[in-house]
């Protein structure tokens, strides 16, 4: 009796569509903590982004899950896919206020 393989290949059609996003603003969260904003204008299968007019969001070095007030201006940026952890869109997004109240005493 033979053993018959059967090797499963990647379907043609992406896991991941970026397409609607293409010219509109992206918020974009990378390994460690940094976050830009700024206008999609390309991206591959590996999620490699090409982003336009983009903003830098930093961090507070004390408190860097505090909310980022302060921005500074980087133009036009390639962002390496695998240091991409989230992608949002800008459009239809709303900021909520920490549900969960922090007691800063236990801290």
């Amino acid at each position: 009796q033979k053993l018959k393989l059967q090797l499963m290949l990647p379907s043609k059609k992406e896991t991941l569509d970026l397409n609607k996003y293409l010219d509109k603003t992206i918020n974009v969260k990378f390994v460690g903590g940094r976050e830009v904003s700024g206008i999609l204008r390309g991206w591959d299968h590996v999620v490699n982004l090409v982003l336009d007019e983009t903003v830098e969001y930093l961090q507070d070095v004390e408190d860097p899950n505090a909310a980022r007030k302060e921005t500074r201006k980087l133009g036009f940026l390639f962002c390496r896919g695998t240091s991409v952890m989230l992608i949002c869109p800008m459009e239809g997004m709303t900021p909520v206020d920490n549900p969960f109240p922090v007691d800063k005493s236990v801290i």
